[in-house]
């Protein structure tokens, strides 16, 4: 009995977080995201990110720092109380939530590797200097997609490749390596384990800035920048480019007002826009991270015991 009301009890306050957090971002994200529009495409994607996984690592943290310790030590293990309807409702719905999000995972698991089986079926080995396996495959499939996880692969259409000139090809390619770079089909399938309702418009801002991100990271001249524009220009005019699945990254994806939104914004491109921070001011940024997450875990321990009190008396409520 003990066990049981110590799984609905953090079962219960984490839910209730959860929710909190989540219907919070939900709420709040177009704010944060006005603010990343200003940061490079690499922050603002990475800061989206962290707001789209901000309520599941919180909650997580706090039930697993405060509410098992505070009720493992806090909790007498005589007393017999029943568990009441509300803790084993907020329990049931913890449950129905990781249900939810495992099934949501294991479901875009599947359909990805169906359809890159598919695509695969008789593709070969093309000459790459890249650590990352290229593909050649029929024409029929995605022009340029990125798939896997822990063994990503490059998927090149037959059709891009003679589409596409060597440098633009070229472009192309170091774009899709970046996604491999950055895990960006490890964060989809991360987002899958998550889902909360509200929540699409802040992944697709996400899904957005990463191929802000990709472009940027492929581009060092401006030539580069027009060859990727052009590559993107061409491969929009190829119909099976909407094919691609949750966990694959293409390069052109629908609709297509957005790949021309990102011909424009590299056709704007310059070695300024490049040009990022200074090495000291990166090393500042870092300094007052370590000194604001020292300073953080300080004031934690100090209160800890206080803490661990209060989330008991908050658990002994709920109980009750």
């Amino acid at each position: 009995m003990f066990a049981a009301r110590g799984i609905a009890v953090s079962l219960s306050l984490f839910v209730i977080i959860y929710g909190m957090i989540s219907l919070a971002v939900v709420f709040l994200w177009r704010r944060a995201w006005g603010y990343a529009r200003r940061l490079s495409a690499r922050r603002a994607a990475d800061t989206l990110f962290a707001l789209r996984m901000f309520p599941i690592i919180t909650a997580s943290l706090i039930t697993a720092t405060l509410t098992v310790p505070s009720f493992l030590l806090l909790e007498p293990r005589t007393i017999q109380e029943p568990l009441g309807g509300a803790l084993l409702a907020l329990g049931a719905l913890g449950l129905i939530l990781g249900l939810i999000g495992v099934t949501n995972a294991a479901i875009a698991w599947r359909t990805a590797s169906r359809a890159v089986a598919e695509w695969t079926r008789g593709a070969r080995r093309a000459p790459s200097q890249s650590s990352v396996p290229v593909l050649t495959v029929s024409p029929g499939c995605p022009a340029m997609t990125v798939t896997g996880i822990l063994r990503p692969r490059i998927l090149v259409s037959r059709a891009a490749e003679l589409e596409l000139t060597g440098r633009e090809l070229q472009a192309a390619l170091n774009h899709e390596l970046a996604h491999v770079r950055l895990a960006d089909n490890l964060k989809k399938l991360l987002m899958r384990f998550v889902s909360f309702p509200g929540m699409g418009g802040l992944e697709a801002a996400w899904r957005e800035t990463i191929e802000w991100a990709a472009d940027d990271s492929a581009v060092v001249t401006t030539r580069d920048a027009l060859d990727l524009a052009a590559a993107l220009i061409k491969l929009s005019r190829m119909v099976p480019n909407g094919a691609a699945t949750d966990l694959t990254v293409a390069l052109v994806n629908r609709p297509v007002s957005r790949v021309y939104a990102r011909v424009e914004r590299l056709l704007a491109w310059s070695e300024d826009l490049a040009v990022g921070p200074s090495k000291p001011s990166r090393w500042h940024g870092l300094s007052l991270g370590l000194t604001a997450s020292f300073a953080a875990l300080a004031m934690f321990a100090l209160a800890y015991n206080q803490l661990l009190v209060e989330v008991h008396r908050a658990t002994e409520w709920l109980v009750r």
